[in-house]
């Protein structure tokens, strides 16, 4: 008891004194933190308002569908461009121009038409043949064949000349193929131009290339899509095989604790094991193949990841980050033996405790579906609001020197107005969607609202679900003689309790951890505004600024954690149970270090187990090397699409269900130091904890005492 009782009187704040008919969980308890509570309903409040302002303005089919010269959507139902779902360049050649980069549009006339032209034709040949009609639904629309060629051409009513094009994202591009290294458009290396003369074929290359830069992101993610479209069941098959193995380990748990976990171990070293095998055999049989032996800087960056596998550096990476890996984990199991030890009897009545509150395994639902409506809502807004521009209409000319190029103009009123008289062969057509009005202008801060928000919200969710947890295990670790005390509904009433007078609480913390978050989402977005500067300094100060903000923010997720323990038992204000949490944790420095992260530690070798034996479930099956059923799966653009969706889905499945022990874990270690600083394991001042607890804990943070004496 001396040592208790030098605990009691140290430097870190004072112990709760002891009460009598303390017994769990306080039920007479009052409503805390009500102006934060305001706060928050006042936020939600504005949330709703921007999000009707911004589906009053925005329009998601601007990043749809492609836009021709007018700002007229291509493929869209209920326009007259329905039937026309492709976006055709008159000439294609201008987007190579630098404007391009500057306003996100080609200087060129484009139209939305049915088809992309088949065959190679001039404007000059085709109006005195048969391809005429052909030729003009190429034109735009209410074109009438009264005007000369020159002038036709001036004013950018037909296109110059027609070549061979195939649709890409939406869009009409030269279908230039190589035939023994030569570029070709059709059987031709030479086009006309419409005016007489002939180009190369490497001048449309650059023309599409620019054209094509902006879309070969959105043609990826297309290709994305169709693999999602032909492989989400087997997707979904893949996250039920991860659920199961999930809540089958968690069960298993509640009776085998002891067993599971060095099982759990062995496996995670040899699934690791296997990794470094396969990733071994691999590199040796690429040896002596064509093309193997390119390094991975000069291949650079390609789509398609199954180029990658074809290296054998690739396979010789892939081995040594597994091997660190697995020397990683083996020294740390052997340095923590004696720890693990002491944090399976942690486990193992985190486990009865979940046993006993069994309905607390589908918790981690209601959380993961508070969780979808507030990405909905955000994802919703981000894009109404990104979409909420006008269309902005801008002069174009073949000629540069005309000086009003780039203004602002409007396409009904240009034919008759002073910038048409200045340059006769400029256009007024559609650039870019923008707005110079007050609500455009306020709408990069109604973005960081709704990233604010975002984050507000989520945060608060997260937190209702720990407040929930924390109480209903608390009720488990006070009730003295168990589980005949245990209260009926545990969880239902903690999570009644959190919400009836703690929503404001929960409000403080999440706005605290919501600020911080908010800061480093911007000093990103500055960090990648800053790269192409050369001041070392300023890229020095930004690197320790989302440094200290990252630590920041974990001290304050490790805090609000805690906190949230505190005011499910106490029911106290969030300071005032921040600020006990962390002076308990800090009276039980040694405890901490010793149990708290060593189960963390078990816990994520339970998440890599889940995930990992999953990830090569699924590698092996989408790359067709499980023979058996190898004509079973589905063909795709992109295989690594299905195998990381997996991959991260049974990541947040598992970490679903293993973050309910780990809450559990964190909630019996508080109230197992708030046991030893309020009773003494009397008669009159009995120990909550279960006798099996006592012994190892209190053993093991004698055995630490002793070792840290030693150590001094």
């Amino acid at each position: 008891m001396a040592m208790e009782d030098e605990r009691k009187d140290g430097a870190y704040g004072t112990p709760q004194k002891y009460d009598p008919t303390f017994k769990g969980p306080i039920y007479n308890r009052g409503c805390t933190d009500i102006i934060c509570c305001v706060f928050l309903f006042l936020a939600i409040v504005g949330y709703v308002a921007v999000g009707i302002i911004a589906w009053t303005h925005g329009d998601p089919r601007k990043v749809i569908y492609p836009t021709d010269s007018r700002g007229e959507f291509c493929g869209q139902k209920g326009t007259k461009n329905a039937n026309k779902p492709l976006l055709f360049y008159f000439n294609i050649v201008k987007c190579a121009s630098p404007l391009v980069l500057l306003e996100f549009q080609c200087p060129t006339p484009q139209i939305c038409v049915k088809k992309c032209p088949d065959r190679y034709l001039t404007f000059l040949n085709a109006r005195v043949s048969q391809d005429w009609e052909y030729y003009r639904q190429f034109c735009i629309p209410g074109f009438q064949d009264n005007k000369g060629l020159a002038e036709v051409l001036r004013d950018g009513d037909c296109p110059a000349v027609l070549t061979p094009s195939t649709p890409l994202a939406q869009r009409c591009l030269p279908a230039i193929h190589a035939h023994k290294g030569v570029l070709m458009v059709g059987n031709e290396t030479t086009y006309e131009d419409g005016h007489g003369g002939r180009k190369n074929i490497t001048e449309l290359v650059e023309g599409a290339k620019s054209a094509n830069g902006v879309l070969e992101a959105r043609q990826l993610a297309m290709q994305i899509f169709e693999d999602y479209t032909v492989s989400w069941y087997w997707i979904i098959i893949g996250l039920v095989i991860a659920m199961v193995m999930s809540l089958l380990f968690i069960v298993l748990l509640r009776f085998l604790a002891g067993i599971m976990v060095w099982v759990m171990i062995v496996l995670v070293i040899l699934v690791l094991g296997y990794g470094i095998f396969h990733c071994y055999m691999e590199y040796t049989r690429l040896r002596g193949e064509a093309g193997s032996d390119i390094s991975l800087m000069d291949l650079g960056f390609q789509t398609d990841f199954r180029v990658y596998l074809h290296l054998r550096q690739t396979w010789m990476a892939f081995m040594i980050i597994l091997s660190i890996l697995e020397v990683v984990i083996i020294l740390l199991l052997i340095f923590l033996r004696k720890r693990i030890l002491i944090a399976i009897a942690l486990i193992k009545e985190a486990s009865k405790a979940v046993g006993y509150v069994m309905c607390s395994m589908l918790y981690p639902l209601v959380t993961f579906f508070l969780l979808c409506l507030c990405i909905a809502y955000w994802a919703t807004t981000a894009v109404f609001l990104s979409t909420s521009n006008e269309a902005i209409y801008k002069v174009f000319d073949d000629v540069t020197t005309c000086p009003v190029i780039g203004k602002t103009c409007n396409p009904e009123t240009f034919p008759s107005s002073n910038e048409s008289r200045l340059c006769p062969g400029a256009h007024c057509q559609f650039a870019f969607y923008g707005g110079e009005s007050g609500y455009h202008q306020a709408l990069l801060g109604l973005q960081i609202f709704n990233a604010f928000m975002f984050f507000w919200l989520a945060n608060f969710v997260m937190a209702l679900g720990q407040v929930t947890l924390a109480g209903a295990f608390a009720s488990y670790y006070w009730a003295l003689h168990k589980p005949d005390d245990l209260p009926a509904f545990p969880l239902f009433s903690s999570f009644s309790r959190a919400l009836r007078y703690h929503t404001g609480s929960l409000a403080f913390g999440a706005l605290i951890l919501a600020i911080v978050q908010t800061i480093r989402v911007i000093l990103e977005y500055l960090d990648q505004h800053l790269k192409a500067a050369d001041n070392k300094f300023a890229k020095f100060l930004m690197t320790c600024l989302k440094c200290c903000f990252w630590c920041l923010e974990k001290f304050i997720k490790f805090l609000n954690r805690n906190a949230y323990i505190m005011i499910a038992i106490y029911g106290t204000n969030f300071c005032t149970s921040a600020k006990n949490a962390f002076f308990l944790l800090m009276r039980n420095i040694i405890r901490v270090a010793v149990l708290d992260k060593v189960t963390d530690f078990l816990f994520l070798l339970g998440k890599l187990l889940v995930v990992g034996s999953v990830g090569i479930l699924a590698f092996f099956f989408f790359t067709h090397r499980i023979r058996i059923i190898q004509d079973t799966a589905p063909s795709l653009n992109y295989y690594w699409v299905p195998i990381m969706t997996v991959i991260v889905g049974s990541y947040l499945i598992a970490h679903g269900f293993f973050s309910v022990y780990g809450m559990c874990v964190d909630t019996l270690f508080l109230c197992f130091c708030e046991d030893l600083e309020r009773n003494d394991g009397s008669q009159e001042r009995p120990y909550f904890m279960s006798p099996d607890l006592r012994d190892i804990l209190l053993k093991g943070s004698a055995e630490e005492g002793k070792q840290a004496e030693v150590e001094e």
